[in-house]
């Protein structure tokens, strides 16, 4: 009789912990959690505040999603299940570049608020950082930077969020960004600013 999978795993304790990290790279390390509606510029601004801590010394990384459906996540398709999935995988992934030191910077619109909450209780206290890029529907329309809007109405993407599967806004998210009030520069500035306030960097 063969013995499960499950009695057999044991976990492997890292060499280098969390904290020596931190200490060799002078900062902290957490994900940053952009969500938002299909065009809202989460992606635009990931990369931008990535760029900025880049140029600062810090390590970071971006996890967007499209990039990520073209490898981890390849296989699924954009149901509720497949999604909280799909949302699932990118948690465990962005929990390990914080054990790495890193801070990771997520692109995803992750419309349910429990899969949300779920990557949160990933990770410790304080390295989750929910960035809410707030965008009306008409303005997320009107760019439209990759004409999903527009397939959607015409019914050839289905479970397309914000037309025909829902967004539950952030309740009690860190940070708001309206991207279509602010400009790019002046989003990343409020992000470094509370990433100093909290001594994550």
């Amino acid at each position: 009789m063969t013995q499960s999978k499950e009695v057999q795993l044991v976990w492997h304790e890292a060499a280098v912990s969390k904290e020596e990290r931190w200490e060799q790279s002078g900062h902290k390390s957490a994900i940053l959690w952009f969500t938002g509606l299909s065009g809202a510029g989460k992606s635009t601004l990931a990369n931008a505040l990535e760029k900025r801590l880049f140029e600062q010394g810090t390590r970071s990384y971006v996890l967007d999603g499209d990039n990520i459906r073209h490898g981890l996540n390849k296989g699924l398709g954009f149901s509720d299940e497949d999604r909280k999935e799909n949302i699932r995988r990118i948690g465990e992934v962005a929990k390990l570049f914080v054990d790495a030191g890193t801070i990771v910077c997520t692109a995803f619109i992750s419309p349910f608020r429990e899969d949300r909450r779920q990557v949160r209780e990933l990770v410790e206290a304080g390295e989750f950082v929910e960035i809410y890029v707030r965008c009306s529907l008409e303005e997320c329309e009107a760019r439209d930077p990759k004409g999903l809007y527009q397939k959607a109405r015409a019914g050839e993407i289905p479970f397309f969020t914000g037309i025909s599967s829902p967004y539950e806004e952030p309740e009690a998210s860190e940070l708001i960004i309206d991207s279509d009030k602010k400009t790019v520069e002046q989003s990343v500035d409020e992000i470094v600013d509370y990433l100093k306030k909290r001594a994550i960097i």
